[in-house]
């Protein structure tokens, strides 16, 4: 299945890994799968490529900002808590549930992957 919203012209010059680009096509084959963003780590955080109605246009960009907050404020929360020693000890993976959806949300270095999910589809 071919992605229905390929990387603009502007992220053009972020190159995605094979394994990372086999990843984004398994997930947009799945039925309940809303869409995902893959976004960048700057400041400001921006929108490397996306799938799904869900995160176009100004609805995109909110969604964007608000899953880099998220991230950030969860980040710094666990520092607080640890007292500033968790050195190396970064967020791996989030998973949030409310009544209608469900976002998983997977850090890394470079990269914000965002997932948004309808549990209630099998």
């Amino acid at each position: 299945m071919s992605d229905p919203h390929p990387p603009s012209a502007s992220a053009q010059a972020h190159v995605t890994p094979p394994e990372l680009e086999q990843t984004l096509t398994l997930l947009t084959s799945h039925r309940s799968v809303l869409g995902y963003m893959l976004l960048n780590r700057g400041q400001p955080v921006t929108i490397i490529r996306h799938s799904g109605v869900v995160f176009e246009g100004e609805q995109g960009k909110k969604y964007a900002s608000a899953i880099a907050r998220i991230v950030q404020s969860v980040q710094t929360g666990l520092e607080d808590v640890s007292g500033g020693h968790n050195e190396g000890d970064d967020i791996r993976f989030m998973r949030i549930r409310t009544k209608r959806h469900e976002i998983m949300i997977s850090p890394d270095e470079r990269y914000l992957l965002a997932v948004l999910h309808d549990p209630a589809t099998t």
